[in-house]
């Protein structure tokens, strides 16, 4: 069974944080303030947890911003709009991918180039 973890982009002035509660996941989205990202389950080359809103990096200098759409954990702008295509699938497939910041602290990963 997957792992069920969160985290939460409370601002600047917070930063990121890995909410702690007592088994009932409703509490931490009590706090309307924050942005919460589900753990896919997964984790990175380097054995680093990726979560939605997570920006990656595979061998071939391609990045992408993780996101939950449609029931799956998808790759935005690697190679295309992929969400029709779950994380999973690429990885099963060999690809390896590096959790290089997330769409809060680091958006300027997305730009083109």
């Amino acid at each position: 069974m997957r792992e069920i973890k969160f985290r939460g982009w409370n601002g600047s002035r917070i930063g990121m944080m890995a909410p702690t509660f007592d088994g009932d996941v409703n509490e931490i989205f009590a706090d309307k303030h924050g942005d919460y990202m589900q753990y896919t389950g997964l984790k990175d080359k380097n054995g680093v947890e990726i979560y939605e809103g997570d920006i990656v990096i595979d061998d071939q200098m391609n990045t992408a911003q993780i996101v939950f759409d449609d029931g799956c954990f998808c790759l935005i702008g690697y190679l295309g709009d992929l969400r029709t295509h779950p994380l999973r699938d690429y990885l099963f497939c060999g690809k390896t991918f590096e959790v290089i910041g997330n769409i809060y602290e680091n958006p300027e990963l997305l730009t083109e180039k």
